[in-house]
This record gives C-alpha cells, structure tokens and sequence, in this order.
C-alpha cells in the first residue's frame, strides 16, 4: 500500500539526517532496505518545513517496521492512505505485491513534485547557511 507521509525533521537532528542519507546509513537494518534513501530523493518541503513523502508499505499498521527509523530523526505528522485501498492490486488481493512496480507510485510522485522544494536540497541548503560544509 501506498501511504502519504507528512513529517517534520526533529529540532537539531537535521545534521545528523543529512549525514545518514548522504553515507547510506538511514534505514540501514530494515527490511525496507534502500526505500528510506529513495523516500528522501523523493520529498519535498514547504515553506514552515514539513515534509511529505510517498511511502511504500506492507505492514498490517502502516509503517510499522519502518516507523523507528523515521522517528529517529522525524516528528510524524501524519501517515495517511494515498489512494483508494480498493484500487490497490495489493490490497484487494488480485497482484500480492504489486506496490513493488505499480504505476500509481510514478503518478503519486509526480504530483507530489509539484508541491513545496526538494526536501534534500532544502536540508543541504540549511546546513550550508549555518557555515557547515
């Protein structure tokens, strides 16, 4: 299933989110594998810094193997369903994992990209302003 999660990064734990995307880390032990990194290429940032991300997820309570690493370094803000479950070719039981290559995924995104900044430009341009490198 997919899911639209809304998040804001933990006060002072910006460097440290950084630094576990740009080395690999973030995520590093689940099962999600390499998701967590191509969740933050994905996201995007308004102007009062809540992020927005699509999440993919099997778990029977969303994010629920992956809600530790999240809230490592994010205060979630909500983690709501992206599209109909009916409609989810997963869900309704007609492609047991369909989620990994469905089309909803690309069409989720695109629209999420036209919403707010990168995410990960955003945090990067941040660091920058403090006069870190």
């Amino acid at each position: 299933m997919r899911y639209l999660v809304k998040a804001r990064v933990k006060s002072g734990h910006e460097r440290a989110l950084l630094q576990a995307i740009k080395d690999g880390s973030l995520g590093r032990g689940s099962v999600a594998g390499d998701e967590y990194q191509y969740d933050m290429e994905q996201a995007r940032v308004d102007h009062d810094g809540t992020a927005q991300w699509v999440e993919t997820c099997f778990c029977a309570t969303p994010l629920e193997e992956e809600r530790p690493y999240w809230e490592k370094y994010f205060d979630l803000i909500s983690i709501k369903d992206a599209h109909s479950r009916r409609n989810c070719r997963h869900e309704n039981g007609t492609e047991p994992w369909a989620c990994c290559d469905c089309d909803c995924t690309k069409k989720l995104e695109s629209k999420l990209k036209q919403w707010g900044e990168s995410f990960l430009a955003t945090l990067q341009e941040q660091k920058e302003k403090s006069g870190e490198k």
